[in-house]
């Protein structure tokens, strides 16, 4: 692939993000970035799929690039409100999100998703995204944006862990599930829909998280490796559990945004034994 043809360039992405990081970085670190991180594999995609965004890209990447195979029940709690925030674990950070949001599209293909805006450098998802700046300062349009989604009539996706599943005394489990999607259902008058996703990543990944936190290393380094492990999904199932509706109206003061936030997790990993 020529450079000028480069949409996803690692090197770029790590100079915009953390400058410093890139000069303490060799060469052979960044090379071999971009070989975990599929560099070459995802341009060709996105070059193959050239004025194609939104919700196509999304079935291109997952039917085409990947040929996953996703089955799904409960699309009719979909049509059950009309302004919704879909909650849902995320048990491989990646696919996962892209497989809920075809299903979703099914009913309703006006949708967001905050996302870490590292996404955004895949300029055919755009249209879906919405910016969520992890490695700094949230921007204050970008703030603005994300308000203005919840405002209006699109369907809102949401993973309130804000990252990949991790393992937990053998079990794959999100980790703790922030309240603000509690705080958004109330402030903007939506439902939440709960959403069980099936999957999970390697080994490895799982083995380097523990490993890192170990360590006592706080950079999330195994976010590196996403990537590679959407690659290893290739081929495989990805079974979604849609569950009822959950009126905003549900989240009074008896109970803290928090254990609200818990409460509704619980009722995600109880649509898990649908999934069995």
């Amino acid at each position: 692939m020529e450079n000028n043809e480069k949409l996803i360039d690692v090197k770029k992405v790590i100079a915009d993000k953390n400058p410093k990081l890139l000069k303490v970085f060799p060469n052979f670190i960044i090379n071999y970035i971009k070989r975990i991180v599929h560099e070459d594999e995802i341009n060709e995609h996105i070059i193959n799929n050239k004025g194609i965004d939104g919700i196509e890209f999304v079935k291109n990447t997952l039917f085409k690039l990947f040929g996953v195979n996703i089955q799904y029940e409960g699309l009719e709690n979909l049509k059950k409100s009309q302004r919704y925030i879909v909650t849902s674990n995320h048990p491989m950070g990646g696919l996962d999100g892209l497989a809920i949001m075809y299903v979703v599209s099914i009913v309703n293909p006006n949708i967001k998703v905050p996302v870490n805006d590292l996404l955004l450098y895949i300029p055919n998802l755009k249209t879906l995204f919405l910016p969520i700046n992890k490695h700094g300062r949230q921007n204050v349009e970008a703030a603005k944006e994300i308000e203005k989604a919840y405002a209006s009539d699109a369907v809102i996706i949401y993973f309130p862990a804000g990252l990949a599943s991790r393992k937990i005394n053998g079990e794959i489990m999100d980790l703790e599930w922030k309240k603000s999607f509690i705080q958004k259902a109330r402030q903007y008058q939506r439902d939440i829909i709960p959403v069980y996703t099936s999957g999970r990543n390697s080994n490895f990944f799982y083995n380097l998280a523990n490993l890192r936190k170990k360590l006592g290393i706080k950079s999330n380094i195994e976010m590196f490796f996403l990537s590679n492990e959407m690659f290893k999904q290739k081929d495989k199932n990805i079974k979604i559990i849609i569950g009822e509706p959950i009126p905003y109206t549900t989240f009074d003061k008896f109970k803290s945004d928090s254990e609200w936030a818990q409460y509704v997790k619980n009722i995600v990993y109880e649509l898990r034994k649908k999934s069995e």
